[in-house]
């Protein structure tokens, strides 16, 4: 799993949910740090490929896990992005793909999430475009408001959007 962006090994993969509900709500999840919750940030549902599944696997797979929604229509992939970042005294070098989902379900529960999770994930909320665009927290993509505000105007890419790696 290390190596990657800065050590030369092979990415973590990853696939992760631009999930929108009937009122083109988006969900995101708060996360911390697991020892200081003061560092915290907003970032969309996913993880890692676990196996031979596939990302589209994954990405049901971690959404039903960390936020008990089952009931999902599954896009296209969105955007494409390598980052790199450090996170529970370890550095994660990741390629994510972000798809997009639907869905009526908005009552979610955390009763999936990893012990990892459970440390470092404070909640979950659903934002209007708007409020993603005036929010100061930060927000993982970097760009999520600026790239909502046009999926939602534009439908989705013809083919998947790269976006620029992120290395913190």
């Amino acid at each position: 799993m290390d190596g990657g962006v800065d050590g030369g090994g092979a990415l973590r993969k990853v696939a992760r949910v631009v999930l929108l509900d009937p009122g083109d709500r988006i969900l995101l999840l708060h996360g911390h740090e697991p020892d200081d919750p003061a560092d915290d940030w907003w970032f969309t549902p996913g993880g890692g490929l676990e196996g031979d599944e596939t990302r589209a696997q994954a990405a049901l797979r971690e959404l039903a896990e960390e936020t008990g929604i089952t009931q999902v229509d599954l896009g296209p992939v969105l955007w494409r992005r390598t980052c790199s970042f450090p996170f529970d005294g370890r550095r994660w070098n990741q390629d994510e793909w972000y798809f997009l989902a639907r869905t009526a379900q908005t009552e979610t529960s955390s009763g999936g999430l990893t012990e990892l999770e459970r440390r470092s994930v404070a909640g979950l909320r659903w934002w209007t475009s708007a409020e993603l665009s005036a929010a100061r927290e930060t927000v993982y993509p970097t760009r999520l408001a600026e790239l909502l505000r046009t999926l939602l105007a534009e439908g989705p890419p013809d083919a998947p959007v790269v976006l620029a790696p992120h290395v913190v």
